[in-house]
């Protein structure tokens, strides 16, 4: 690189970094189009529309039905926010959370009735025809009852199992939008009938929801599978809500809207300044331990880090992704995991010179060799991150959003922004070897002749949650986790006082006094435009709500006939357990894949995950010791050690691939024991520098953030003994237990 080139350079990434750091703070325009403000957030930090729908003519209806409403619901609602999330209060309410959104009407006439969706025939068995098109568009001839009682409704929205938007590509590689629909096995048959019916007679078959004609599609052949399509001239947003209006016409109750209204956000201002006051000191400690190590390319990486962070926020606005709280505490881990690539790429670079080769021809061959690590790690991650994103629920895409984002940006910054800057420097004058450190010669530590000790520990570690479990479960007789009412239900007190109190004095004043006589963490809502506030609670017995009610009464003057308490059921469902469960699932065997394709050892990725599970059981064994709230954020800690794990574990499996590729004949003992001595500074560098992130975020953060922080320092420290400790000598146990077949 030219020195006219590097200042170019230099001026550039200067110039870029500072131009989006200004739209992140002030936006594009005087409104702050673009800036961090302008984030879409989460119910957490800013509130949103709450509906509560009751079950038409039910006061006890099926719990079956209900559970399958509000796995539908859930469903629909995440077109507005991946945070949103659906409940059910009492026996026959379901209450909606939709963050981000002020308008309550416009949301409720887009949702429409849940659970009126009719497929109606063109005409009855007489030929009188049901619905015709005017002037105004299509109308009904007869009423919904008279069609129901001649047979003219063919389905209901309960017959039909799913419906997408799908994109189709003709001859001419034209692209085009419609809706895949898939039946149930009752409503194949019904409309395999109905189609059939319709066909021979060449009519239509008429799709009515909510008072309104949503489709009237033509019938073009008899459809006897359960599956079908309507075409059109649609947009790609257009089939995307005429499949939603289809989905939510297939509940299975019928709903009416109780009442509506907008809450307040649960977390004050104070929860999100200590959040990024946490990660601005955590950042600054990252900068100067980055520059006290590695020197001159410390300080570029310190430059990209804070292009990362300008390009996160950025890109999370245009992108559109709801931020929580727990996703800021994972944007601020992510600024710790982004120096991975950086820290894997300098250790080369001074292995490189201590190799005795120029600084020039270090640096290059530094960033190549690093590459294959920092490519497989973090692609094996993002495979993970993917899968989460397309099949996970809610609150997981929301974390697999950033997770994607997170490691595009940091493989980015760290492989163009870092290299361009040390070469910047370096065409500069700043060619000295004492700018760029040298490695240390180190003897090989012998990691593998302490295998057995380390297994025997990992395996009483993991062992002892279980045992910690059982002593919750059967001899304490409380559940095996503190689960708190994101997984269990729990208790919604709503009280109407006499002023108005904001989050903030409610957080300090009020939510101790109910944590001392609940001895539950408390979520707190308040209701926009009233005195009414909502406090969340783990399920209470009539004693405790009876305390609760003379607490509001005699410390605050609350008359008895302005409190009420309603149970409510866990905002995770059974069905977002599942899908978690297949995500997680279908994302281990897809990294087992990748694994063996890149390392052409199966050895390699069973290692890896037994690794990772040894990590998330050892996390779980400190959930269920230290009795850590287990709430929303718990899959998201889990998920995140998951990720961490598999990129430190990559990193040492790439050197011993590589050392066994230079050295054939080399006892695999020393291989083994070589490479993990060589990846030995990155492991500790990395695992500390995330730990000091989490640390500061544990030390300024609100309780429920602490919740999230404390087992992931837990996870951190444990997935870089795993990756040390237990990975490598998997591995080598794996292959010399069972070599495979020799080649010929």
């Amino acid at each position: 690189m030219k020195k006219s080139t590097a200042i170019i350079t230099l001026i550039a990434i200067l110039a870029l970094t500072i131009g989006i750091g200004f739209i992140d703070i002030h936006g594009t325009d005087s409104q702050g189009t673009a800036s961090a403000k302008d984030i879409s957030l989460g119910l957490d930090l800013a509130g949103g529309v709450s509906i509560t729908y009751q079950v038409v003519g039910e006061e006890n209806p099926d719990q079956t039905d209900m559970a399958d409403t509000i796995y539908k619901l859930q469903q629909r609602v995440e077109g507005y926010s991946t945070e949103a999330i659906v409940y059910q209060e009492g026996t026959n309410r379901i209450n909606i959370e939709i963050p981000g959104v002020s308008d309550a009407n416009t949301i409720l006439q887009e949702l429409g009735q849940p659970g009126t969706l009719y497929f109606i025939a063109e005409t009855d068995d007489e030929g009188n025809a049901n619905y015709s098109y005017t002037a105004s568009g299509w109308v009904l001839n007869k009423t919904i009852d008279a069609l129901l009682a001649d047979g003219s409704i063919k389905l209901q929205g309960t017959d039909v199992a799913d419906a997408r938007a799908v994109s189709t590509q003709d001859n001419l590689k034209n692209t085009s939008y419609a809706v895949s629909l898939s039946m149930t096995e009752e409503g194949t048959q019904k409309f395999a009938d109905a189609t059939t019916r319709a066909y021979s007679k060449g009519e239509t078959l008429a799709i009515y929801y909510d008072g309104a004609f949503v489709s009237v599609p033509n019938v073009n052949g008899a459809l006897t599978t359960g599956e079908a399509q309507i075409t059109g001239d649609f947009t790609y947003e257009e089939a995307e809500k005429l499949a939603s209006t289809i989905r939510i016409g297939g509940l299975s109750l019928e709903l009416e809207e109780l009442h509506s209204k907008v809450v307040g956000a649960q977390l004050g201002q104070d929860a999100i300044s200590t959040s990024l006051k946490a990660g601005l000191f955590g950042f600054i400690a990252v900068a100067v331990f980055m520059i006290a190590v590695y020197l001159l390319p410390g300080f570029c990486a310190a430059i990209a880090l804070v292009a990362y962070v300008a390009l996160i926020v950025l890109l999370l606005n245009g992108f559109d992704m709801t931020l929580t709280l727990a996703g800021i505490a994972g944007i601020i881990l992510s600024i710790g995991m982004a120096v991975d690539a950086n820290v894997v790429i300098f250790a080369r670079i001074r292995e490189e010179i201590a190799a005795g080769f120029s600084v020039d021809s270090a640096i290059k061959t530094g960033f190549n060799k690093a590459l294959s690590a920092i490519l497989d790690g973090n692609i094996t991650t993002l495979i993970a991150a993917i899968v989460l994103w397309i099949l996970g629920p809610g609150s997981v895409k929301g974390f697999a959003q950033t997770l994607v984002l997170g490691i595009v940006l940091s493989m980015f910054t760290a492989l163009v922004i870092t290299r361009l800057l040390i070469r910047a420097f370096y065409a500069l004058g700043c060619r000295s070897e004492k700018l760029y450190g040298r490695a240390k010669d180190r003897k090989s530590v012998n990691f593998l002749s302490k295998r057995g000790l380390f297994f025997g520990i990992s395996i009483a570690v993991v062992v002892s949650g279980f045992v910690f479990m059982g002593v919750n479960k059967f001899a304490l007789h409380r559940d095996e986790l503190n689960y708190s009412l994101e997984f269990k239900g729990g208790t919604a007190t709503t009280v109407d006082f006499n002023e108005t109190w904001d989050i903030d004095s409610l957080t300090a004043q009020i939510a101790p006094e109910i944590e001392k006589v609940t001895g539950s963490n408390v979520q707190i809502q308040t209701i926009s435009g009233t005195n009414e506030v909502i406090f969340k609670t783990n399920s209470l017995d009539v004693e405790t709500r009876e305390n609760l009610e003379n607490m509001f009464i005699e410390k605050f003057s609350i008359p008895a006939s302005k409190i009420t308490t309603e149970t409510i059921s866990s905002t995770i469902s059974s069905e977002m357990k599942r899908d978690t469960i297949i995500a997680v699932v279908v994302a281990i065997v897809l990294m087992l894949i990748y694994i063996r394709i890149r390392f052409k050892d199966m050895r390699f990725g069973i290692s890896s995950i037994i690794a990772l599970a040894h990590d998330v059981l050892v996390v779980i064994a400190f959930y269920a010791a230290a009795r850590v709230s287990v709430g929303n954020t718990f899959v998201a800690c889990l998920l995140t050690i998951v990720g961490y794990s598999i990129n430190a574990t990559i990193v040492i499996f790439d050197r011993i691939r590589e050392n066994r590729s230079i050295n054939t004949r080399e006892e695999l003992t020393e291989i083994v024991n070589r490479s993990i001595t060589q990846t030995l500074s990155r492991s500790i560098f990395t695992s500390l520098t995330t730990f000091v992130m989490v640390a500061f975020l544990y030390g300024f953060g609100v309780s429920s953030i602490r919740d999230f922080a404390l087992p992931l320092m837990v996870g951190i420290a444990c997935g870089c003994y795993s990756s040390v400790c237990i990975a490598g000598a998997l591995w080598y146990t794996f292959r010399t237990k069972f070599p495979g077949k020799k080649k010929a």
